[in-house]
């Protein structure tokens, strides 16, 4: 059952070890799940596309040395959701996002059409550098910063210390992306993350919380590797990295 701000949503899920043959597989597990996740694919030629969900940048390559480049459509959702129960999630934001490559356009154009007319907001965008770094010059810093100061998007953006970091973050973040070919809007990323619901928390924050490995080398990773690559500096993306680290081991430490 899915409890959301566009309606309550149930539907009967079958369970399996193994991926049955299918159109169309959506992947949408944590980074930190990948490699278990991707056990359950025992035949590989049992699907035409597979479409990622997951957080982060580098999964994309991973997928299509192990697939084949043409049946990998990448794809970004954004929103906060979150599992409360065994079959029992929650999504809490006005939005869900969903951004779909437009090399899948003539498989996906069916289950888009009928995502939209529940309420998402989906696209197809021709730019791959663009769809995938468009959402993580906003996760990225969001989730580092509510993370590492345990605190929501309003309790960062009141408090001038993080809010000045989370920001200093954003451009590091927006300057990797434009580096690496994206095109993006430093200023509608800086107001995009000012618009967001005060209350909203990031599921790194909730990992880190529940004492689960956080994302954080999907998430912060390409922006610290893009920076070593293009030369350049991004002391605020460390500083907030680092921070989670360590708060990630206290917790872990804890269990």
């Amino acid at each position: 059952m899915l409890d959301s701000t566009l309606g309550k949503f149930e539907a009967n899920v079958a369970v399996a070890a193994e991926v049955p043959p299918v159109d169309v597989v959506w992947l949408s597990v944590k980074a930190t799940q990948l490699e278990s996740a991707l056990g359950a694919i025992t035949n590989p030629k049992s699907f035409k596309a597979i479409v990622p969900l997951l957080n982060g940048i580098d999964h994309v390559a991973l997928l299509r040395s192990r697939y084949g480049p043409a049946r990998v459509v990448p794809a970004t959702i954004a929103g906060e959701f979150e599992r409360t129960a065994p079959g029992r999630f929650v999504h809490r934001t006005p939005f869900a996002v969903l951004n779909v490559s437009s090399a899948g356009r003539g498989l996906l154009e069916p289950t888009v059409a009928e995502l939209q007319k529940i309420g998402l907001t989906c696209k197809f965008i021709d730019d791959e550098p663009t769809l995938m770094w468009s959402k993580l010059v906003f996760l990225a810093p969001f989730a580092l910063t509510t993370t590492a100061a345990n605190k929501n998007v309003g309790e960062i953006l009141s408090d001038p210390q993080w809010r000045s970091l989370g920001e200093a973050c954003i451009r590091e973040a927006c300057a990797v992306a434009v580096a690496e070919g994206a095109k993006i809007d430093v200023e509608k990323v800086l107001s995009g993350i000012a618009g967001m619901p005060p209350g909203m928390r990031s599921s790194m924050q909730k990992d880190v919380d529940k004492q689960n490995p956080p994302e954080l080398d999907a998430i912060a990773g390409p922006i610290l590797r893009g920076a070593q690559k293009h030369g350049i500096e991004v002391p605020a993306t460390k500083k907030l990295a680092a921070a989670v680290e360590e708060r990630s081991k206290a917790t872990l430490g804890s269990r």
